[in-house]
């Protein structure tokens, strides 16, 4: 691994999920507050990473890698998290987690051909979404709070379907390899 700040911010995301998840479990007082700070912050490495490392031209193997799975680790313990919490339902995750796995196994297949499968529109789409959906839902919907429905609630079906979306577009898009 190269020590450059683009990997460094992807290993900083992953510390960073132990003390997200930490705040809940310990129930400190507002700790859904701490917890959306960590996750902003962590949020926040995976847009910075990838910005440095293309205008750095530091694209690197180790972030191909680990970034992907840095923000799938950061969505599950969210998601979870919030499962536990009564935030978000069963359904909802178990879709937005099919999704990752199957790209993720689409993605090892086109890498043991030697294609590398970019993430596109749809997908980043997608991440924005839960990621706003994840914040506002530790939030407890803040500033939507006096909204009559739950303005997280709905982006994390959104995200789902979206989800849904993104993985039909991304087999399209590469059949060509699963079909080889």
């Amino acid at each position: 691994m190269k020590w450059n700040a683009p990997n460094i911010l992807t290993l900083a995301r992953m510390v960073l999920i132990p003390f997200f998840v930490l705040f809940y479990f310990v129930n400190v007082p507002d700790w859904n507050i701490y917890a959306a700070i960590i996750f902003i912050a962590a949020a926040f490495t995976d847009w910075l990473d990838g910005f440095l490392a293309r205008r750095n031209n530091q694209v690197s193997n180790f972030g191909k890698l680990w970034d992907p799975i840095a923000d799938k680790l950061l969505v599950l313990a969210a998601l979870l998290l919030l499962m536990d919490w009564g935030k978000v339902g069963l359904i909802p995750v178990l879709i937005i987690e099919a999704r990752e796995l199957i790209i993720g196994g689409v993605r090892s297949l086109a890498a043991s051909k030697g294609v590398v499968i970019a993430a596109d529109m749809s997908g980043k789409l997608k991440t924005v979404v839960q990621f706003v959906a994840i914040i506002l839902l530790l939030l407890n919907d803040w500033p939507f709070m006096f909204v009559p429905v739950s303005v997280g609630s709905i982006l994390i079906w959104v995200s789902a379907a979206l989800a849904v979306y993104s993985c039909i577009e991304y087999m399209v898009k590469n059949a060509k390899v699963l079909k080889d």
